[in-house]
């Protein structure tokens, strides 16, 4: 064994989680970088220590998809529960969804209100996506100049007014008006139908069928290949719109897509009546067409897995009334998908290193964090010590989000997270150490 330079840090872990695969490993941490990642039974004078045995050593995760709400919607979420609970999940970096907030990000002076909101509150790191909204085109230049990491835009009803829909026409002229990312929520309004009043969930999800999805995604995908943009398609929930996705990436055509735990896990077949707390847009859908979500995983054509964090006051998921129709449209769960999905993933056969693939280092390349998302030399020091064999059940009452509500209430989850470390400091939950990102040019 060769001494090794001293370091702040060093922490061993028999199942290190590496680009490679898995195998025991020292990950070396000086001034909040991964400076080696060396044998597990190196000699290292470090300044801490700590030796996690056959506990998982995993990059901190990347959650590209965040609803916090802060400012104006503060009681649905705020910037301290929303990152305490990514830190108790294991998540380390969020990007922060430009609606649900007041103003929402569409102006650079918006974006403004929303980083001074965040600051001094974050756990973890958090960087904001800006939005693309009727009429504001011209805007969008500087906001992306001041730092966002591209563009949300919804083809559909956002539910939230101060956020309308682009049409086809508007979501070109958005795309023209500035070399960005833009990630697409797609739904088609003219597939969609009213949804009646209803503690039934198939009665919900007959309002909003695969048509819907399959129908925007393409719209999404001609306006790329017109503006010659990059495209990412948000929470995908129907599996009829991969071949459109195939076709166009086979082209040329700059699309990505992401799905959600919820989408992989969960089946409509098996959501009791009244439940509310199963209600999102686009929705869950059965069992055959996750297996078909879980196959474009595997193959690299959903390119990665994030929360959709969606959180709401109890009173508007209407639990008393049970009515599907009334209830707010949105799952609470960053602080759950890594075991969620882990759960799921290893029934299935895959590993550790292909969960945090799918969670971290693609979520990370997606908006150019080539620091975040993998345990390498020059990588920021954000660390999550997760035990893969043991589990818990869902309290709802014990998790950091502000509501407790959530649809995995009373489930048994393998995965524990045990530490989480940012840029190679312990998150405590009690003091707040996060950075508010901005985008590194690609």
């Amino acid at each position: 064994m060769t001494d090794l330079p001293a370091v702040d840090l060093v922490v061993r872990s028999r199942r290190a989680a590496v680009p490679d695969g898995e195998r025991p490993v020292a990950v070396l941490v000086s001034d909040g970088r991964i400076v080696g990642v060396e044998a597990y039974d190196a000699v290292i004078a470090a300044g801490e220590e700590a030796d996690l045995g056959n506990t998982a050593l995993l990059p901190g995760l990347v959650d590209t998809h965040v609803h916090v709400n802060e400012p104006g919607r503060t009681e649905w979420e705020g910037f301290a529960s929303a990152t305490r609970a990514a830190a108790a999940g294991g998540v380390t970096t969020i990007v922060d969804m430009p609606l649900n907030s007041l103003p929402p990000t569409v102006t650079a002076d918006a974006l403004r209100v929303k980083r001074d909101a965040a600051a001094g509150q974050c756990h973890v790191d958090v960087g904001f996506w800006g939005g693309a909204v009727p009429g504001n085109a011209p805007d969008l230049p500087a906001l992306h100049d001041a730092g966002v990491f591209g563009f949300k835009a919804f083809l559909a009803d956002s539910g939230i007014p101060e956020f309308p829909p682009l049409d086809p026409d508007e979501l070109r002229q958005a795309m023209s008006a500035v070399d960005a990312l833009f990630v697409v929520h797609a739904e088609d309004p003219y597939h969609l139908h009213h949804a009646v009043s209803s503690r039934e969930y198939a009665d919900f999800l007959a309002s909003r069928p695969p048509d819907a999805e399959h129908a925007a995604v393409r719209t999404a995908i001609e306006a790329a290949r017109e503006a010659r943009r990059r495209v990412h398609i948000l929470h995908l929930s129907s599996a009829t719109a991969l071949p459109l996705i195939e076709a166009a990436r086979a082209e040329g055509v700059r699309v990505t897509a992401e799905t959600c735990p919820h989408y992989l896990t969960l089946d409509a077949a098996q959501i009791p009546s009244g439940a509310t707390e199963f209600k999102c847009c686009p929705p869950i859908r059965d069992a055959a067409n996750a297996d078909r979500l879980w196959a474009a995983l595997a193959g690299g054509l959903i390119t990665c897995v994030v929360s959709d964090h969606s959180p709401c006051t109890p009173d508007l998921k209407h639990r008393d009334t049970g009515d599907f129709a009334a209830a707010w449209g949105g799952i609470a769960s960053v602080q759950l998908g890594l075991a969620v999905i882990w759960t799921a993933a290893r029934r299935r056969g895959f590993t550790l290193t292909d969960v945090v693939s799918w969670m971290a280092r693609r979520p990370a390349n997606l908006v150019g964090l080539t620091r975040k998302g993998r345990l390498a030399v020059g990588a920021d020091a954000d660390l999550v010590a997760f035990d893969p064999e043991d589990t818990f059940v869902v309290d709802p009452a014990r998790l950091h989000h502000r509501n407790p509500v959530t649809p995995y209430a009373g489930m048994t989850l393998n995965g524990v997270v045990r530490a989480t470390w940012l840029r190679g400091r312990r998150v405590t939950g009690d003091r707040p150490g996060g950075t508010l990102l901005e985008r590194e040019e690609l």
